[in-house]
């Protein structure tokens, strides 16, 4: 062989490009900050300053959020009747605030109506399935959503939404916290492998906390109401957050969508928020405001 049918020497492998990999929880953590600081402070001026601005970010939240179900049905061949569902959500939500519960009761009502009849326009193939899921869909955000607007409506309801924000985000903070750093024995593995026992303590405390503070210095009321809405609120958040993580896990997908940096889609986030809406109403409205 002559020297120039010697076969070139193999090229060196470029090294392996660095990918910036989501912390332990599986978040990127400063993009989470970052835009849970945007959002809180949308909510803070609004509820500051007009506070029924505030139901402008509900109805936009609603709506965002049935885009993002609407979405992730469709990756399971499921039609979700949008229009009437979103234009009937805005009608849930507004007429709970203006109208109160059995407006909300009624506005549901119409809503499913309402969606059963758009659906018949695409013949018989998938209309239960469809139906069903856009029935689901009602319930689970603007019927849920509509609870915040009662709470809203209260006499003092700008003190009640901020109480029962912080105390539900208070689950979320405190499992994370205690999650990363002493989290051992998984929940539900094959939910969601990522929440521990140890979290849900952590969620426990800081939610406990959060109620009683919140109650007692902002709202006026009684310790032991404080400290029941932080035990309902964890519950239910956890609940909340199973639930969601069931139906990406049915459908398989792993966030809604990426419309919240940090975070994926909005309902990874309204998911504990709209669990703990219908409790924290109840609790607020008769054994508080």
């Amino acid at each position: 062989m002559s020297p120039s049918d010697t076969p070139p020497a193999p090229a060196t492998p470029a090294p392996p490009v660095s990918e910036k990999k989501p912390g332990r929880a599986g978040r990127n953590l400063p993009a989470a900050i970052a835009s849970g600081v945007v959002l809180g402070a949308a909510i803070i001026c609004s509820l500051v300053f007009w506070k029924t601005a505030f139901m402008l970010i509900v109805v936009a939240a609603v709506l965002v959020a049935v885009w993002e179900l609407a979405h992730a049905f469709a990756t399971g061949q499921i039609r979700l009747t949008r229009e009437p569902v979103m234009a009937g959500g805005a009608a849930m939500v507004l007429s709970a605030y203006f109208f109160g519960a059995p407006a909300l009761v009624a506005a549901t009502a119409v809503t499913a109506l309402a969606s059963m009849l758009w659906r018949l326009r695409g013949g018989v193939a998938g209309y239960v399935m469809d139906v069903t899921a856009a029935v689901f869909t009602i319930l689970y955000v603007p019927f849920l959503g509509g609870f915040v607007a009662l709470l809203l409506a209260e006499h003092h309801g700008a003190l009640a939404i901020v109480t029962f924000i912080v105390v539900t985000i208070a689950s979320d903070i405190g499992g994370y916290a205690v999650g990363v750093v002493a989290g051992r024995h998984p929940m539900a593995p094959v939910i969601s492998p990522k929440k521990s026992w140890e979290g849900f303590a952590g969620s426990a405390v800081s939610c406990v906390l959060a109620g009683w503070l919140t109650v007692v210095y902002l709202l006026d009321g009684r310790w032991w109401v404080g400290v029941l809405l932080g035990l309902v609120a964890v519950v239910m958040a956890t609940l909340g957050d199973l639930c969601e993580s069931v139906i990406k896990r049915d459908i398989g997908i792993k966030d809604m969508s990426q419309i919240v940096p940090g975070h994926g889609g909005l309902m990874d986030r309204l998911d504990s928020i709209l669990a703990t809406a219908a409790p924290a109403w109840l609790l607020l409205h008769y054994l508080v405001l």
